[in-house]
């Protein structure tokens, strides 16, 4: 079975895991978020792509949710002591794999190609694609002012209440290549239990993507991001009460409205499916607390295929 998978941040990583477990590196397509991108002193980092290549190979900081295990932080600590911009923490062996994207970047190579290399540095054999090469960029609106994703969810620790979503570049942005093969090739289409706002919207912004997902000849089925109503991790949940209005499924599902034709949804939400329309619920435990749980969840979205 040929698989896409459409993830950004932790959820996305841990769902590509599962999924990986289930399929195999050479049936799996990862489409990965770049609109958390950013540059830090002087450094391109890709946090949801580098999220997924330490997941995928073994290692990625399980207890913390990002980063690397072992993590060390001299440099950072230097950073800090010669005044320098620290609010945004690069660990040592973190600062290794910036610095080779870095180079590879200055010397034109375009981000699909160094993820690729990067992946195949680190063992990871399932092929994992930037959503686009160009720049594209998540603003986040408060009342407190306009902030760039990562200031407002890192450095702001995303406290403030978002009144809207900007994705920069997103008009002018091509699909990376391979991606709208993979795509148009699919047997099934996925969508990580991510954030929907901040780490599928951006991949959907791209505008020839959401049309191939709009004219998509395979099934799409989409994981909900939410246990009971409530985020695992991060804000999606409080997103979701004030931009879509509420936290059941049918909020859930109204974000990839026309783009999937199933819902993945916990157990705990079992009781609150009214209003998905044609959505199709597919009701399973989504919490991913062990190797179990993981496959069974990626089976149960897996399923969809079949439907």
């Amino acid at each position: 079975m040929s698989v896409v998978l459409l993830a950004g941040g932790v959820g996305g990583a841990r769902f590509a895991r599962a999924l990986l477990e289930v399929v195999g590196p050479s049936e799996l397509t990862i489409v990965g978020n770049v609109g958390d991108d950013l540059e830090v002193l002087g450094l391109h980092v890709s946090p949801d792509l580098d999220t997924v290549l330490y997941t995928l190979a073994g290692l990625s900081d399980e207890e913390r949710g990002w980063g690397r295990e072992g993590e060390t932080w001299n440099a950072l600590a230097t950073v800090e002591r010669l005044g320098g911009e620290a609010w945004f923490r690069l660990g040592d062996l973190d600062l290794g794999l910036h610095l080779v994207r870095a180079q590879a970047l200055a010397a034109g190579a375009p981000l699909s190609a160094v993820t690729a290399r990067l992946a195949s540095a680190l063992g990871v054999e399932t092929r994992l694609l930037p959503a686009t090469d160009d720049r594209l960029r998540t603003w986040i609106a408060t009342a407190s002012g306009v902030f760039a994703f990562q200031e407002w969810f890192v450095l702001r620790g995303h406290r403030d209440p978002v009144d809207g979503l900007r994705f920069e570049g997103a008009e002018a942005a091509r699909p990376a290549p391979g991606v709208l093969e993979a795509l148009a090739g699919a047997r099934l289409i996925l969508v990580a239990p991510s954030n929907p706002f901040v780490s599928v919207a951006p991949i959907l912004a791209v505008r020839a993507i959401r049309e191939v997902l709009e004219r998509r000849a395979a099934p799409a089925v989409a994981v909900s991001p939410l246990i009971g109503g409530r985020a695992v991790k991060g804000p999606a949940d409080r997103m979701l009460a004030r931009l879509a209005g509420g936290t059941s499924p049918a909020q859930v599902a109204a974000c990839y409205a026309g783009l999937i034709d199933a819902l993945v949804v916990d157990e705990r939400d079992a009781h609150d499916l009214a209003g998905l329309g044609e959505v199709r619920p597919i009701v399973t435990r989504t919490l991913m607390r062990d190797a179990g749980a993981r496959r069974s969840l990626a089976e149960a979205a897996l399923g969809g295929v079949r439907a």
